[in-house]
């Protein structure tokens, strides 16, 4: 149960979601308490935390009260603290993709030279740092090994359904001198359709929201049943044209990762 306090500023009262590090700031003039300072004009020591401070206490600068406080930035927050744990994986999986773009990639055609090697929205899922891996010339759902697991001896291109909440999506498996073992779900390539890196960044972030809403499980589980019906109707176009001397003319079946992508991927194979 979360600890409730008067505070309104920021997890609607759950002072339990703030740690001792949190640097507050006043809504109204944006004033921050950072407790390692404390505060001169009302001889609070430093070391203080923001929620030790006296109930009548208020803003040095425009004296509103403890609630009008937002949380600024808090280095002891439980995601502050993962998002630092996973910055060493994360770094050397950029690095390793970073690598390939400088050697192998940055001539070919295909690339999108707008777009640079970036992991995206990477957190925990079931113990494993998962997140959106964008580069030049693709963008992959990527999951790593969880503390503790080794991932070297997975064999490139063998292929693992994964469950999320709003579906089973495949994944290939694949090792890389730095990042180690991993597994990724093709999302994007190539990667000409993206403007600008934002753009790309901010599907990869919409991503890894709806990857875990449930409600689009209904969809996800249709995939299969559809992908049956168009690929009979196929069958029957390529049979009529065969006899009429043309070609079929169908649009490719929906996939999986077009839920989660927003129907952008829905002309990719699963």
């Amino acid at each position: 149960m979360n600890t409730q306090t008067g505070f309104e500023g920021s997890y609607l009262g759950a002072a339990d979601k703030i740690s001792a590090q949190a640097i507050m700031e006043c809504k109204i003039c944006w004033t921050p308490y950072d407790p390692a300072e404390g505060d001169d004009t009302r001889q609070v020591e430093p070391g203080t935390p923001f929620l030790a401070l006296p109930d009548d206490w208020s803003c040095p600068n425009c004296s509103a009260p403890k609630e009008q406080f937002l949380v600024q930035s808090d280095p002891g927050s439980v995601a502050a603290q993962q998002a630092a744990a996973l910055a060493p994986r994360i770094a050397a999986l950029e690095a390793d993709f970073r690598e390939i773009w400088h050697s192998k990639m940055r001539d070919v055609p295909m690339v999108n030279a707008a777009l640079r090697v970036e992991a995206v929205g990477f957190t925990l899922y079931e113990g494993r740092p998962l997140g959106v891996l964008i580069s030049p010339w693709f963008m992959n759902l990527v999951m790593l090994a969880a503390e503790g697991e080794d991932w070297s001896g997975l064999k490139a291109g063998e292929k693992e359904v994964i469950a999320f909440p709003s579906g089973e999506y495949e994944f290939l498996h694949n090792v890389r001198e730095q990042a180690g073992g991993y597994k990724a779900c093709s999302l994007f390539s190539p990667m000409g359709d993206f403007r600008s890196h934002k753009d790309a960044a901010d599907v990869a972030r919409a991503v890894m929201v709806a990857l875990f809403q449930e409600e689009h499980r209904a969809e996800t589980d249709r995939s299969a049943d559809i992908r049956a019906a168009r690929e009979a109707e196929l069958a029957a176009a390529e049979a009529a044209a065969e006899e009429e001397g043309g070609a079929p003319a169908l649009n490719p079946a929906p996939t999986r990762r077009a839920v989660i992508t927003g129907g952008m991927a829905s002309g990719e194979e699963e």
